[in-house]
């Protein structure tokens, strides 16, 4: 996403949204414009307020409808409040939250039940995915992030990936009534490719038990909906062009449902731009077939983790993989800008230029 907040007149901004200082993937703070709210009134009986916040290293967005304006404002105000609690848990740049305690003791005893959830579903994915999504890839990460601060701009030599990978593996990571623990000293679990997804989910929750039926929730590209747009019309997200062209590769409409996208155009550790934020837990180095994946899937937690397992693949695969599973479907844009969709995923009409 750029600095500036989501465009107000649209339902969702291109796919995905992601700054480009390194350590927002870890939902570092970002200097940024106050919160801004939008009210239009669409007919006698329907309101739509939006509210644009910077949160989790980038821009967030609410957008719902509602026949009383006042239950809008405190549905938005109601899930910022569930976002930022859950900020508190995942954030792993904070050595006071969950997640970074359990990085630094390698156990973690009595964690909260969010972060037992994530991390139960992260094992799940990457047994699915057969390893393709791996959150134990922190330490391979954190190579390239010690590089980039300080100062270097080549990637980390062969034996440092190697000594890494030693260190990587999710059959590692045990979770049992509460308790994490990593099996070998020296892991760490990086959830940048989940935990923004379950928060967004959280936040549609929220809305939902406070009466909303229809809404977009946009966190720089992890978008999840609800019922329609004003006319009853579907909500509609555009998807980034890779080479950051005027024109976007597709356009799709979004019911009861998410999408999420994994891009490698946006965040890189070396001055060739061969590696970047999405590392392989089997190679130690950044997969660079697909440029952009998008993924739609019932819940953004699983189109954020399937979008990542996804990117990993080699786009053959990943579209046997997708195909496989129920109610999923994704586009991905390979290095030569060639499209594969999977066999059920839907364009919409392409949006105005």
């Amino acid at each position: 996403m750029s600095s500036a907040p989501p465009h107000h007149d649209q339902d969702a901004d291109p796919l995905p949204g992601k700054l480009a200082e390194l350590l927002d993937m870890g939902f570092e703070r970002v200097e940024a414009p106050p919160v801004t709210t939008e009210s239009v009134r669409l007919d006698k009986c329907t309101h739509k307020l939006s509210q644009f916040r910077p949160a989790m290293g980038t821009f967030i967005s609410v957008s719902v409808l509602h026949e009383s304006e006042a239950q809008a404002e405190e549905a938005i105000g109601r899930s910022f409040e569930e976002m930022e609690r859950l900020v508190d848990v995942f954030n792993r740049w904070d050595h006071t939250t969950a997640l970074a305690q359990l990085n630094e003791r390698g156990v973690l005893r009595d964690a909260p039940p969010e972060l037992v959830q994530v991390v139960s579903e992260s094992l799940r994915y990457g047994q699915k995915s057969a390893g393709a999504f791996d959150v134990s890839v922190k330490p391979l990460v954190d190579i390239f992030i010690e590089r980039l601060a300080e100062g270097e701009t080549s990637p980390p030599d062969r034996a440092e990936v190697r000594e890494a990978l030693e260190l990587v593996g999710s059959q590692n990571i045990a979770v049992d009534e509460g308790t994490i623990v990593f099996e070998r000293s020296g892991m760490g679990i990086t959830l940048d490719g989940i935990a923004k997804g379950h928060i967004v989910d959280r936040v549609g929750s929220v809305l939902q038990n406070q009466g909303i039926t229809s809404y977009l929730i946009n966190a720089g590209g992890d978008i999840r909906s609800a019922g329609t747009k004003e006319n009853r019309l579907p909500w509609t997200v555009a998807v980034q062009d890779p080479l950051k062209r005027d024109n976007f590769p597709d356009v799709i409409e979004l019911g009861d449902g998410a999408v999420a996208t994994s891009g490698s155009y946006e965040i890189y550790f070396d001055r060739e731009r061969l590696h970047h934020h999405v590392v392989s837990s089997r190679s130690g180095v950044s997969p660079r077939q697909s440029t952009s994946v998008s993924v739609m899937a019932p819940t953004t937690m699983a189109a954020d983790a399937l979008a990542t397992a996804v990117f990993v693949m080699r786009p053959e695969a990943a579209l046997g993989f997708v195909n496989s599973l129920p109610h999923c479907e994704c586009l991905i844009i390979d290095a030569a800008g060639i499209q594969q969709r999977s066999r059920g995923w839907k364009s919409a009409k392409p949006m105005p230029s």
